[in-house]
């Protein structure tokens, strides 16, 4: 632990690291044909009429109708595809969770039923006990 706080060479040789990565990553992306956008202010990137063309959505007459079953598979598709990116708890926390909640819940049904009891004796005490 102490090492990793310790200032010289080491810092200095991560920062290179990264400084590295930073300039790879830039490069892998000036490659892709595109041009490059300067970090100085906006830049806009100048479309050709074709490209404009093709990238705009298509009107309801030139896209294929989908049926009542197809659109219900689409459906289930779209939510196991959703499911999958699910972060799903392991037994341990599913267990822990499980128990706060328990917990809570008896602590608030705890708090919950003096209050009722209390309030019920003080409108009794209040108005009087007719038996």
């Amino acid at each position: 632990m102490a090492e990793s706080n310790r200032r010289g060479e080491d810092a200095a040789d991560d920062d290179r690291l990264d400084d590295e990565t930073i300039d790879d990553a830039v490069d892998d992306d000036a490659d892709e044909g595109e041009e490059p956008v300067s970090r100085g202010g906006t830049a806009t990137r100048s479309r050709t009429k074709a490209e404009s063309a093709d990238s705009r959505p298509k009107a309801k007459s030139e896209t294929q109708r989908v049926g009542f079953f197809g659109r219900i598979a689409r459906f289930f598709r779209e939510v196991v595809a959703e499911l999958r990116k699910v972060i799903w708890p392991t037994r341990k926390e599913l267990l822990t969770y499980t128990a706060v909640v328990v917990v809570f819940v008896t602590v608030m049904l705890t708090v919950v039923a003096g209050l009722d009891y209390g309030f019920a004796k003080g409108v009794l005490w209040v108005f009087g006990n007719p038996s």
